[in-house]
């Protein structure tokens, strides 16, 4: 065969103008397995730690909390100052800062989220707690936000709360029917969101144009796997590049696994056991059908008593986590609260049955007193064992257990509408123990629809508001320590739930695709379930792969072996076109 000087020399100019390439360079992406539902993308209603963590990528909030030692940062404000009264805060949201489809980030931004959650009940179903004290937010102009509280307010530094664009906003007519995941989703945040398949994956790009600076690959998907078995396996063949909420058996099978590097950190997640008080929306109307026994105090504390929260530990978790006592994790250390020997419960079996006797419930023929629901997520290694170790605690105090291990969308309907007598939860607290402390007041319960609040156990206790509100006004810490501890002593004392073990995080990634994850805090830290973005924002690719070879490389090889002139001008080609694809 003859090939024509001219022929290749046209095949040449072609690609030498700008004749798009037969391979594109395949785009860097990061996989992410999860193994939790998301319940909403819409950032007012949004509470599953999967479904947060995916909104803080979108979304960023007024201030944040930095990578290296979780102090307070610059989020979309980078200036801000109280009066002398510590009433009226004062926020500077510099020029500069963009949303994802170019339109300028304003004051006007954050006046109108707060304004939504101030004005609309569902608005503040996910964080509504922390406006609960706003008395007025306005924007005098694009630079300046000022809110006015009704009390003094230490957590004005600390409002977890992702800031939405008004000029797409304001066009929504229902935040309860809005879904907020038809991309690209225009947000502030690392990454923009481009589709989501319910109970398959989320696609993300980065945001070119992130007020930071870009994320160093191209694309972030979250893959859902329907337990962490799957997840892990995913992980092995490298189908996924990043794991957590592992069980302690997956994560030591990870241990010689070569190209997989283990990540075990002190979570700041604890694991509970709700019992259901008797639950009432915040109007006080009943709700629910929790088993009426719970409402006396003698039989949770009686049920608290019967759990052998070390054997738990050490059978289930595998030593992986802390016995559980107060609210606040002991990764927080300024918050975190454990009783005193006079306040501790032991494990106590025999006093246990004692005071069920005690409060009218005595053993029937076959040495049952009654039976409770048991709630719990199926697919999850800790709910299905826990939840076998239970049965047999209870049995021992003559309880018998009915466990239903459900998916994640139906436990959390079931725990919205307390339909349950006993159910396994746990919640991420943050920084700063405010929102953890504020779930459970009496004005977090939510209306008779389950909107407008966001309660984690049904808890309303005046003693308890009480403190609440005062430590929200304490701005000397030593004194706001000693109340957020009484908080969680009568928490505690009360036991509207059981905080079984405060979790290590055990997570996994591909170092032989992602050679480097930010963690928060930078010493022992975590890389996913941060308060923050740092973890996906900050992951460094292991290195390009070599590019595929390209549909001219053939012919350009042929060319080089008839003519050394046509050799230099395809290498010529190629190296334009390489370069080209790297800026893409």
């Amino acid at each position: 065969m003859r090939v024509k000087l001219g022929a290749l020399l046209a095949v040449a100019g072609l690609l030498g103008t700008g004749a798009p390439p037969s391979h594109a360079q395949a785009p860097v992406v990061l996989k992410v397995a999860i193994v939790q539902q998301i319940d909403s993308l819409n950032p007012f209603l949004a509470v599953f730690q999967s479904s947060t963590e995916i909104g803080r990528l979108m979304y960023d909030p007024l201030t944040a909390y930095a990578a290296a030692d979780q102090a307070v940062t610059e989020g979309l404000a980078n200036r801000w100052e109280p009066s002398a009264d510590k009433l009226t805060w004062t926020f500077t949201v510099p020029a500069g800062k963009t949303w994802s489809d170019g339109q300028p980030i304003t004051a006007r931004d954050v006046a109108f989220t707060y304004n939504l959650m101030l004005t609309d009940e569902v608005a503040r179903t996910a964080n509504g707690s922390f406006v609960t004290n706003f008395d007025t937010v306005t924007a005098p102009d694009d630079r300046t936000v000022v809110i006015r509280t009704k009390a003094p307010q230490v957590t004005m530094l600390a409002l977890d709360i992702p800031i939405v664009p008004k000029h797409v906003w304001e066009k929504v007519t229902s935040v309860k029917d809005h879904t907020d995941d038809r991309g690209p989703v225009v947000g502030s945040g690392p990454f923009v969101l481009t589709e989501h398949v319910p109970g398959q994956f989320l696609k993300l790009k980065a945001n070119k144009s992130y007020w930071r600076g870009a994320p160093k690959y191209d694309e972030l998907h979250f893959v859902y796997f329907q337990n962490s078995d799957a997840a892990v396996q995913a992980l092995g063949k490298g189908e996924v590049d990043l794991v957590n909420r592992m069980a302690p058996a997956q994560f030591d099978s990870l241990g010689d696994r070569q190209g997989v590097t283990r990540n075990r950190a002190q979570g700041r997640r604890f694991t509970e056991l709700l019992v259901n008080p008797g639950a009432q929306t915040r109007t006080g109307e009943p709700i629910g059908d929790g088993n009426p026994a719970l409402r006396d105090v003698r039989v949770r504390r009686a049920i608290a008593q019967a759990i052998d929260l070390d054997a738990l530990v050490q059978r289930v978790n595998l030593g992986y986590a802390e016995k559980g006592a107060g609210i606040v994790p002991p990764v927080f250390s300024r918050w975190h609260w454990q009783p005193t020997p006079e306040q501790r419960r032991t494990f106590d079996p025999a006093a246990a049955n004692a005071a069920l006797d005690a409060a009218g419930h005595p053993r029937g023929a076959d040495g049952t007193r009654f039976t409770l629901r048991l709630a719990g997520r199926a697919g999850r290694a800790y709910d299905e064992q826990a939840s076998e170790y239970l049965r047999r605690s209870m049995s021992d105090i003559g309880i018998a257990l009915d466990v239903r291990l459900v998916s994640d969308n139906q436990l959390n309907e079931v725990t919205t509408a307390a339909t349950y007598d006993l159910a396994f939860s746990g919640w991420a607290a943050s920084v700063d123990p405010d929102f953890v402390l504020g779930l459970h007041t009496c004005g977090q319960r939510p209306g008779a629809d389950g909107k407008g609040g966001t309660t984690d156990a049904y808890f309303c206790d005046a003693t308890y508001d009480e403190l609440y509100a005062r430590q929200l006004s304490e701005f000397d810490e030593t004194k706001r320590q000693d109340l957020v501890k009484r908080m969680q002593a009568r928490f505690y004392d009360q036991v509207p739930a059981v905080v079984l073990a405060y979790d290590n995080a055990l997570e996994a990634y591909r170092s032989d695709r992602f050679a480097k994850f930010t963690t928060q805090p930078a010493q022992g830290g975590v890389i996913m379930a941060q308060h923050g973005v740092w973890g996906y924002y900050g992951a460094e690719p292991a290195g390009q792969a070599a590019p595929a070879a390209r549909g001219w490389g053939g012919l350009a090889a042929f060319a080089a072996a008839c003519a050394s002139m046509l050799m230099l001008i395809a290498v010529y080609v190629r190296r334009r076109r390489a370069t080209a694809d790297e800026r893409e």
